[in-house]
């Protein structure tokens, strides 16, 4: 038991003295490490301090540039959709003036086929193909080119209308990703040290699978901007197009109309002229019909008249026969007597003859005055087809530039 408790060994003053110097030693350099470490601690601190500032600051400044960048694209978008939209607006007054034009283009076109329709009502000699139908043919079809090109052009219109919907589209659809985008960065820039909301987010160190790069994100934006100025411009030309072709055909249409019009007064004009003359030629063949009927009537009281004398004549002749013997003498009385009677004979049968041709003209009179009076009824119904029947209808025609 003794053996087990044993005193502490002594230590020689030297080793004393050393041993403290060797505790002065340890505590000094681990002191001096200490100091060293605080000193790199400090520096390290202040070090990353300032180079997270800077890089929040940089960080601050690219989003800043990005808010930017993304505002930049967002008024290009905005300016494009607003010229587009209202370009639109404009584009769809014009095909609301294509429809109308093209409505209005149905009454004259009908009213020029009613007017050939009528005019085949006319009847013998004026069922002719004169300048009015050659005109009116050429009113149709000048009508159906307008209405197959307005037709045409309103089928582009509403293609044009079409795409400028779809950039239109295209482009809203670019504005909701850009402001949701400078809502979120807008957002992120609000952001401090001290926002409350901030917090640790886990698997955010990465690069998105379906993220574009920049140059991505700015031709995307930039065609659709290129888009909407392209169907803009197409517009714009469409709508240059549709005003000289509505002014082209307004024109065409009103010259043509103006044409017929004045055919329609000139063939008026002519078959009055005509209907003047043939009732001219009427009455005098009514007059001369009139003078041949005397004229017969005078004949024959002629040949009536001349009855008398030849029975007288022929009465003397027979009773002179019956003078006795040799006073049945051929003497100059005779002889006269004779000629007297043939001479009556011959001129009787002269009137007859010209009675008979008399006759033969006043029936060829009768005739002439029939078939004028049926040409005055020709003439009469072709005036009534053209002056009453189609002048009036034609005044409804309304040629307007819409």
């Amino acid at each position: 038991m003794a053996k087990l408790l044993q005193a502490p060994p002594k230590f020689l003053p030297p080793e004393w003295h050393i041993a403290n110097k060797t505790q002065y030693a340890s505590a000094e350099s681990q002191r001096s490490r200490s100091e060293r470490l605080v000193a790199e601690s400090q520096r390290l601190v202040d070090e990353i301090e300032k180079t997270t500032q800077k890089t929040q600051s940089n960080v601050n400044k690219k989003i800043e540039q990005r808010l930017d960048e993304i505002k930049f694209w967002k008024q290009e978008l905005d300016d494009k959709l607003e010229q587009l939209v209202n370009e639109t607006e404009v584009l769809l007054t014009f095909k609301t003036r294509l429809e109308k034009a093209l409505e209005s283009c149905k009454e004259p076109l009908f009213i020029a086929q009613e007017c050939l329709l009528n005019r085949q009502r006319r009847v013998g000699i004026d069922l002719v193909h004169d300048e009015v139908e050659r005109e009116l043919i050429k009113e149709v079809e000048v009508l159906q080119g307008v209405m197959a090109l307005l037709e045409r052009t309103l089928e582009q219109t509403n293609e044009q209308i079409r795409l400028n919907r779809s950039a239109k589209y295209n482009l809203e659809m670019d504005l909701k990703d850009k402001f949701t985008a400078l809502t979120i960065d807008n957002y992120c820039s609000s952001l401090t040290n001290n926002t409350p909301d901030i917090r640790y987010a886990r698997n955010v160190v990465k690069v998105e699978g379906n993220s574009v790069s920049p140059e991505d994100w700015v031709d995307f934006s930039n065609i659709n901007v290129e888009k909407a100025d392209k169907q803009r411009n197409n517009s714009l030309a469409l709508r240059a197009l549709i005003d000289r072709i509505l002014s082209q055909t307004a024109r065409d249409m009103h010259k043509q109309c103006e044409t017929v019009n004045i055919a329609f007064k000139n063939r008026v004009k002519e078959t009055k002229d005509a209907k003047n003359k043939l009732e001219s030629h009427l009455a005098k063949v009514m007059d001369e019909i009139t003078s041949q009927e005397k004229n017969i009537a005078a004949l024959k009281k002629a040949i009536v008249d001349k009855e008398g004398p030849a029975k007288v004549a022929q009465t003397r002749l027979e009773t002179r026969t019956h003078r006795p013997n040799v006073e049945l003498c051929r003497d100059m009385v005779q002889y006269r007597l004779i000629s007297e009677v043939q001479e009556i004979t011959n001129n009787i049968q002269r009137l007859k003859d010209t009675l008979a041709q008399a006759e033969v003209e006043l029936k060829g009179l009768s005739r002439r005055q029939l078939s004028l009076e049926e040409e005055i009824q020709v003439k009469e119904n072709t005036l009534y087809i053209d002056e009453v029947l189609c002048m009036q209808m034609r005044e409804s025609i309304s040629i307007n530039n819409f």
